[in-house]
């Protein structure tokens, strides 16, 4: 009776994926391989989830990997509205100078205000900068010891008065309530900076269009395009998994609801009824830079073994390398050649390569008109990884990189790989049923 049972539930699970097409079952046997990279989404989903997933938590963990400077006060460079989040759970806390550590006082450019944060404002988007004054120190040490370099992307400068360093561990990536024209705004921005042609044709296609036809474009301009797609989806799966009910009438304080996986949001964001068959893509796209920083990060190996990961404390340092140099590498060395970015640029084609990089470096410019500050946060070091990994694979030169393209780097890498897990783990159900 009970094998009558199984077969039966057998027969209908794989009578469902029948009904389904290839485009809408994400995980099936025919729609498995990753484009333009012949590798299959269930060895990567292996190999994150065993493996790396775990290893990257002990990793970001690490001081060397905690701590990010970043300018969050640069103005917007497109458009004069710079569209800050009108949500209450936008805003920034502030310290009094006399609350700051006497080492930073003399570098404070704008008068903070007061800590205490309006009473009718919410607390879930506010980036908490409470660092320990000895970690405060010793960052100071870290900026003396880092080496300068030649970025392939906008790097906030790290002499500027207004980078802070901000601990990532108490500042997660989640959900903030910033959307609605100001998000749409943004991202349009970011797709419209693919400006590669379809074949046979001189007209600007608008990003559905675009995303119709990425097959047809050069793979190029196919490339950047999922990329970014892939870096939007990721993005969207954290905020999803971590999502904010608030209690009815309650608004967005943090501390009047519960955080938990949003399954209708996930959804309706890759639902294929609600996206037009365009959903299964773009989660897909999450696979494919995956393996394009994969890729990066195992290239600069020999750069990441001549580092220290210098934090002053050898005891914590030495593990650190151990960890990354000898256990990660290793890990990664059987997938860090299934993406060949040789196949890109072929022929010398220095004009393709530096448009390429021209609108990638616009892009990371359109992160500082992103209103809401904790979302800019993410947004920066995500587009960081992303740019750091490509200045990896196309530099004609020896690879250097700053402390804070290594940090953004891992950060950013470890981000696509909760994304991975959380497709696995919180939402397969969604993917399997819906998409």
């Amino acid at each position: 009776m009970a094998k009558i049972i199984f077969l039966s539930i057998y027969i209908v699970i794989i009578n469902f994926c029948i009904v389904l097409s290839d485009e809408q079952c994400l995980l099936s046997d025919n729609n498995d391989l990753i484009d333009d990279c012949n590798c299959r989404i269930s060895d990567l989903i292996e190999l994150n989830n065993q493996r790396l997933y775990p290893l990257l938590h002990k990793i970001v963990n690490k001081n060397y990997f905690r701590f990010f400077p970043v300018n969050l006060r640069k103005k917007c460079l497109f458009w004069s509205d710079n569209s800050h989040c009108s949500r209450r759970t936008c805003a920034i806390k502030q310290c009094p100078i006399e609350d700051l550590p006497e080492l930073l006082r003399d570098k404070i450019l704008h008068p903070p205000e007061s800590c205490l944060v309006n009473p009718n404002n919410s607390s879930l988007g506010l980036i908490n900068k409470n660092i320990s004054e000895e970690h405060q120190q010793t960052i100071q040490n870290w900026i003396q010891y880092d080496v300068q370099s030649e970025n392939f992307c906008d790097v906030d400068d790290e002499t500027s008065t207004d980078l802070e360093y901000i601990d990532l561990s108490i500042n997660l990536e989640r959900f903030t309530g910033y959307t609605g024209p100001s998000t749409q705004r943004v991202w349009s921005a970011i797709y419209n900076e693919n400006c590669f042609f379809l074949p046979d044709s001189k007209i600007y296609y608008d990003l559905k269009q675009k995303r119709l036809n990425a097959h047809k474009m050069c793979v190029e301009g196919r490339t950047f395009y999922r990329l970014i797609s892939g870096l939007h989806t990721s993005i969207t799966v954290h905020l999803c998994a971590q999502y904010f009910f608030s209690i009815v009438g309650g608004g967005y304080t943090g501390s009047d609801g519960r955080w938990g996986p949003n399954f209708d949001e996930f959804k309706r964001r890759f639902d294929p009824e609600t996206t037009g068959g365009e959903g299964p893509k773009w989660l897909k796209n999450i696979f494919f830079i995956y393996l394009i920083e994969l890729r990066a990060i195992y290239k600069a190996r020999r750069f990441f073994k001549g580092q220290t990961f210098f934090t002053g404390n050898k005891t914590d340092d030495l593990h650190m390398k151990e960890l990354f140099t000898k256990q990660f590498i290793k890990e990664i060395k059987p997938y860090a050649n299934y993406f060949n970015e040789h196949n890109l640029f072929q022929n010398g084609n220095r004009l393709l390569k530096a448009e390429f990089k021209e609108h990638f470096r616009n892009i990371s410019h359109i992160m500082d008109c992103v209103g809401c500050d904790k979302c800019k946060l993410w947004g920066k070091l995500q587009i960081q990884a992303l740019g750091t990994a490509l200045k990896i694979l196309f530099t004609e030169q020896t690879i250097q990189l700053q402390r804070s393209e290594i940090v953004a780097l891992i950060n950013g890498f470890n981000r696509l790989s909760t994304s991975i897990y959380h497709l696995e783990h919180t939402f397969k159900t969604c993917i399997k049923k819906d998409t």
